[in-house]
């Protein structure tokens, strides 16, 4: 009778153990962490398309000084920044990164539009094929942030959820941060249209 009520404890201790989530959190904390090195790759790769981007314009509109060197200065901030998975548990830092890919997508829009005015700038056989790797980059971003929003989606879940958030408060897994909107607010309301009387 002493033996089976060992295996009995032994088998209710499996599922205590089973239940509790913590290989769980580790392999959703890796797949997090697999996500948030692909956008950090992807935002390598449209920093790294930019110096010759900048100087294929520079050619065709010096003039458009102004233009190019904000794109240089978000460039440089963007990739100054120390984007560590730690940067995954710091929002403030998360924040940060955000601001400063989003400053460089807003001077690379700028750009785009400068380069409109050019004709001989967008008939440049090297501007058309950087324009459309930084194109196709950006549609990796977007994907790579789809997929690191969805991991983080799925551990903050876990992370919240009854009974691992126990384990969660235990061993102090954190929520993480995800991106987000900048004008959250801004974006939220319709525009306004008036086709006038």
């Amino acid at each position: 009778m002493k033996k089976w009520m060992n295996w009995l404890a032994l088998a209710a201790l499996g599922l205590l153990l089973s239940g509790c989530g913590y290989n769980e959190f580790q392999g959703k904390d890796e797949t997090t962490k697999a996500a948030w090195s692909e956008v950090v790759n992807q935002y390598q790769r449209r920093a790294d398309l930019v110096p010759n981007l900048v100087n294929t314009v520079k050619g065709y509109a010096s003039h458009e000084r102004e233009t190019l060197e904000a794109v240089t200065r978000a460039r440089a901030s963007a990739t100054s920044m120390q984007v560590t998975p730690e940067v995954l548990n710091d929002p403030a830092a998360f924040q940060r990164f955000q601001q400063a890919q989003g400053q460089l997508t807003q001077a690379l829009s700028r750009l785009m539009v400068v380069s409109e005015n050019y004709p001989q700038l967008k008939a440049d056989a090297s501007f058309r094929d950087l324009q459309s790797q930084l194109e196709g980059t950006e549609n990796r971003i977007t994907v790579a942030r789809q997929r690191y929003i969805a991991s983080v989606r799925d551990y903050n879940v876990l992370a919240r959820s009854f009974p691992t958030n126990l384990t969660a408060m235990a061993f102090g897994y954190q929520v993480k941060p995800n991106f987000t909107v900048e004008n959250e607010k801004a974006i939220s309301n319709a525009p306004t249209v008036n086709f006038g009387k």
